[in-house]
């Protein structure tokens, strides 16, 4: 199964929210901290997709669990289940209970 994966300032989808990145050579740089750019810790990362989770995961390396489960037990969990009725439906129907 493949790791979740960082976000880094490098990706195409990142977004400083106060335009202070700064990209150099080698590296990207925050103008208010003087320090590399940490999207961890940043208050202002953003991403034009939507996909930054907390802890600077991006959200497009995540899968979604899935579980498979039986429709028809869904469907029919109590036999006692029934229709309650009210108003104008109630008078036409009568007072029967419908399954």
């Amino acid at each position: 199964m493949a790791q979740t994966k960082s976000c880094s300032p490098t990706c195409h989808s990142f977004k400083c929210g106060k335009n202070a990145a700064l990209f150099r050579r080698d590296s990207v740089w925050c103008k208010d901290g003087d320090e590399p750019c940490n999207v961890a810790k940043c208050m202002y990362a953003m991403c034009f997709k939507r996909r930054l989770l907390p802890g600077a995961i991006c959200g497009e390396t995540v899968r979604r669990k899935t579980a498979e489960r039986d429709l028809d037990d869904d469907f029919y969990k109590d036999d006692t289940s029934s229709i309650k009725l009210k108003g104008k439906a109630l008078r036409k129907l009568g007072d029967q209970d419908y399954y």
